[in-house]
């Protein structure tokens, strides 16, 4: 039997991103740049090394921003080539190729599950990755590539995980989970809750927002009873899952910044920033002239 591929990834982006406001207010939360690159193109990029061709973004009103920072720009190219700005030209162009990007209106906010049944026709039956644009993974080997890698070897829906200590689980969803004797990274799933209180948490495997979900969440997803709001979790569809197949949580190697806070935004500028050959050095100076 063939095993099966990732060759697509699904981008949720439709979300008003109010903890941004005013900033979110004309431009998407996606689109608020982390030094010089907008937070989905990090993603993007990781999708891509990992060997996805197809991004599916799934959008809302108010979203077009994207589509154009994705598509060429004639006039921009132009101006730049004219001027001999070869670099720029080069770094502009690159966007514009990353990989084939399609787009589906979520038309409703109707929760994080909604979000990718909207892309059911574009992903077709076969597995495919989720990447909140949120969650910014800095890793030597790309996160979507150690979990496309281990999606090799399972052939099962794949929940990338991260252990996080004390009451702080209470954030997340959390995984009661068994490590695999083939590799402690790699667990299978039992269960999953969703913001457990300290002392209920089965484990301090708390799920982060990189998943590969095999086609059948689709059907999962359309049976699930929407709860609060009418919102269709994700979470409620991978529960439904687990009575079909085997699921696994797999704990990445790398460092996470949560993009989608406020503080949390802050630091992973000043990090990627400080990394950066042209801007640590000069920043880092910068950085000293105040008491911290």
């Amino acid at each position: 039997m063939q095993k099966m591929k990732v060759r697509k990834a699904v981008f949720p982006a439709a979300g008003m991103g109010t903890r941004f406001l005013p900033a979110t207010k004309a431009t998407p939360k996606e689109m608020l740049p982390l030094v010089d690159k907008p937070l989905i193109q990090y993603g993007v990029e990781e999708a891509v090394a990992a060997g996805c061709t197809e991004i599916i973004i799934v959008t809302g009103r108010g979203k077009t921003t994207m589509e154009d920072h994705f598509d060429m720009s004639y006039e921009l190219e132009q101006s730049l080539e004219a001027k001999g700005k070869t670099a720029l030209l080069e770094i502009a162009r690159r966007v514009s190729s990353l990989a084939k990007i399609t787009y589906v209106r979520q038309k409703q906010a109707l929760g994080l599950g909604h979000a990718v049944l909207m892309a059911k026709e574009l992903v077709g039956d076969e597995p495919f990755a989720v990447l909140l644009p949120d969650d910014i993974v800095d890793a030597a080997t790309p996160c979507m590539q150690q979990m496309v890698d281990a999606f090799a070897q399972v052939q099962a829906s794949i929940l990338g995980s991260e252990v996080v200590e004390g009451p702080a689980i209470s954030s997340y969803g959390c995984l009661d989970c068994t490590p695999t004797q083939e590799d402690p990274r790699l667990m299978l799933v039992k269960d999953m809750v969703e913001k457990p209180k300290f002392e209920d948490a089965p484990s301090n495997n708390a799920i982060i927002g990189r998943y590969i979900l095999t086609p059948r969440i689709f059907e999962m997803l359309e049976q699930v009873t929407p709860g609060a709001g009418g919102e269709i979790q994700l979470t409620d569809g991978i529960k439904a899952l687990l009575q079909y197949e085997k699921v696994y949580g797999f704990t990445y190697q790398g460092k996470r910044h949560d993009a989608g806070d406020k503080l949390g935004f802050l630091k992973a500028t000043v990090e990627f920033a400080l990394k950066r050959d042209d801007l640590g050095p000069p920043f880092r100076e910068w950085l000293k002239q105040f008491p911290l």
